[in-house]
């Protein structure tokens, strides 16, 4: 396995977030977005890493090759954002899309988070079956909560429970 670092994001990390997430985006699944379209990564502190929220970074050789936002939502609920490893860290042999979401569960565990929602779209296949093998299950989507941050490109929902009450 790699050596690779999880590690809540900070500021001097921004250039690499963009320039690992905005390709995958454009070039691998053909997303017309710009890191212009997506103004939370300029201001991930801001967006993400406040009330119960995170960021995380993956570094391999100072360089990011992996991101996991989790926004809080409000009512101990949250919702995955920016899930993203680059491609040649992908798969189970470096273990880095799992070792994000354990730090995700983590925290999400220790600070008394409720429920973790997301959104993904229909191609995302690989990610659909890395999420439900993880405990998240498909919901309608007329079951998110209203503060849910829905993007105009989701069409399949998950949630995953983190405690009952």
């Amino acid at each position: 396995m790699a050596d690779i670092e999880i590690r809540p994001f900070t500021a001097s990390d921004v250039d690499g977030v963009v320039s690992l997430i905005v390709p995958i985006q454009a070039e691998e699944f053909g997303i017309a977005i710009t890191a212009a379209d997506q103004p939370d990564l300029m201001t991930i502190p801001e967006f993400y890493q406040s009330g119960k929220g995170q960021f995380w970074v993956a570094i391999r050789d100072g360089k990011v090759v992996g991101t996991l936002g989790l926004k809080d939502i409000g009512n101990d609920q949250s919702a995955l954002r920016k899930m993203f490893v680059a491609a040649e860290f992908r798969g189970s042999e470096h273990g880095v899309a799992a070792m994000l979401l354990s730090a995700l569960f983590d925290h999400a565990a220790e600070i008394g988070i409720k429920d973790i929602f997301l959104g993904t779209t229909d191609k995302f296949l690989a990610a659909h079956r890395f999420y439900e093998k993880n405990g998240f299950a498909e919901v309608d989507p007329s079951s998110l909560p209203p503060s849910f941050p829905r993007m105009a490109v989701d069409s399949k929902f998950y949630r995953r429970r983190v405690r009952q009450d």
